[in-house]
């Protein structure tokens, strides 16, 4: 079983891939659904043990920009037996810009949340302990996919 998470900014297309690819298969746990709670992080981390203790795959649907954060749920994710899979959405910022631009309500962003960040972005690497890295483009109404290349041994990710 996967714990999938997905990094990227506001916009880039996290959520929709996430309904495309993994909505009918696993549990979705993303901090934007919980709002009003007082520690999001540990409501998070309570709702991927329950997914994974009732044998579902979870995906992970928040910005996921910092290493440190993406490094607890890698944590996380071994002590369950979970399989760390990363589906990193390269920054755009234009296209997030736009896309978030369609979106109304709590849904939307201020752009300055989009810049910010892309400020904080910590790209992923295989260093991190994936089992699985991948890098997704989203273009026109469609998902491209290409696996990032391990690095080879003696260099750095």
């Amino acid at each position: 079983m996967d714990l999938v998470v997905l990094v990227g900014l506001q916009g880039a297309g996290k959520t929709t891939f996430y309904g495309a690819r993994f909505a009918a298969t696993h549990a979705l746990v993303s901090k934007d659904l919980f709002r009003g709670a007082r520690d999001r992080a540990r409501r998070q981390r309570e709702l991927i043990t329950a997914a994974a203790a009732a044998g579902r795959p979870v995906v992970v649907d928040n910005t996921n920009v910092r290493r440190e954060d993406r490094l607890a749920l890698i944590a996380q994710a071994r002590a369950l037996g979970l399989r760390p899979v990363c589906f990193w959405f390269p920054p755009d910022v234009r296209a997030s810009l736009a896309r978030n631009a369609r979106r109304s309500g709590k849904a939307r962003v201020p752009d300055v949340a989009v810049h910010a960040t892309r400020a904080r972005l910590e790209p992923p690497t295989w260093d991190e302990g994936w089992d699985a890295l991948w890098e997704v483009r989203a273009e026109e109404g469609a998902f491209h996919l290409a696996e990032v290349p391990r690095p080879e041994r003696g260099a750095s990710a």
